[in-house]
């Protein structure tokens, strides 16, 4: 193909790329607005209402006095008459923590397993594969919230509800995840211990697993600190934990505990973050936390 033939072609290539780009932009742009006219989604009524929105926020931030901050818990202003209920949220803050912990570990444990069965390339049989992925569909599908509800309804307000309910929904998250980095784990180290005779559970131990034992190790911290905001939003229905903290405050328009309980969700967060990033970057790259 000669210059003038390719810097042709060229053009027409490019043509046909910017004029697709263009047609799916106009389709997206058209759903979206669908949707929005659906939902009855309007800018004007957010506009009016974001106002109130802030002095909902105003409202929450304490009314601290520099003069009276380090004095006692029965000063108006102070950071201890802030704080004074730090003796019970403290211990519901510990109790989110265990609670996200104990789910998201039994949740990766679980997941590891049934990945490992659902996978296509580890030669389980297909309708095995098929009950697992569709199985696990199904636990996904339904939202955390949507669990909390019906387990609080079987079993009472309290942490089980909301244990049960992060670990189905985790469970179905992390097999999909998982599958899916064995299903694209290289197969050059698997045909090699088939040729030498191994089993294939042999092959998945030494061939499949030291490949995706970074990638689960890092869902599963990422997983953690998902767990840790939900189980905040499942202490709304009465799942346990700081979620019930808070729902009371706002229930009793008790605004400064409100701003006290989001500040100590945000720092325990924050914290997460930090020390589960130390910690993948330990376990995962060998590195010195």
């Amino acid at each position: 193909m000669t210059n003038p033939d390719f810097e042709r072609y060229y053009q027409q290539i490019r043509g046909r790329q910017k004029r697709d780009t263009l047609l799916w932009s106009l389709l997206l742009l058209g759903l979206y607005l669908g949707s929005a006219h659906l939902a009855e989604f309007n800018l004007h009524t957010v506009w009016v209402s974001l106002p109130h929105f802030f002095d909902y926020i105003r409202e929450t931030i304490p009314a601290l006095r520099f003069h009276a901050l380090f004095d006692d818990v029965k000063t108006d202003g102070s950071l201890a008459w802030w704080g004074y209920r730090l003796h019970i949220q403290l211990p519901l803050i510990w109790e989110t923590l265990q609670l996200a912990l104990a789910a998201t570990v039994l949740s990766v444990m679980v997941a590891g397993v049934l990945a490992f069965l659902a996978a296509g390339n580890t030669q389980t049989p297909r309708g095995v594969s098929f009950a697992i992925r569709t199985g696990v569909a199904f636990l996904r599908t339904m939202p955390e919230l949507a669990w909390a509800v019906m387990f609080v309804m079987a079993f009472g307000i309290g942490v089980i509800p909301g244990f049960l309910a992060l670990a189905l929904h985790t469970i179905g998250s992390l097999t999909k995840l998982f599958y899916e980095a064995i299903e694209s784990a290289s197969d050059k180290p698997v045909r090699g211990l088939a040729a030498a005779g191994a089993s294939s559970f042999q092959r998945m131990r030494f061939a499949l697993w030291p490949q995706v034992k970074p990638v689960f190790l890092s869902y599963g911290f990422m997983r953690l600190e998902i767990n840790f905001r939900q189980s905040t939003i499942l202490g709304l229905v009465g799942a346990g934990g700081i979620g019930q903290e808070l729902m009371t405050n706002i229930k009793l328009d008790r605004y400064d505990q409100v701003s006290m309980t989001l500040l100590l969700i945000i720092v325990v967060v924050s914290l997460l973050d930090t020390c589960s990033g130390r910690i993948r970057k330990r376990v995962v790259e060998g590195k010195a936390a």
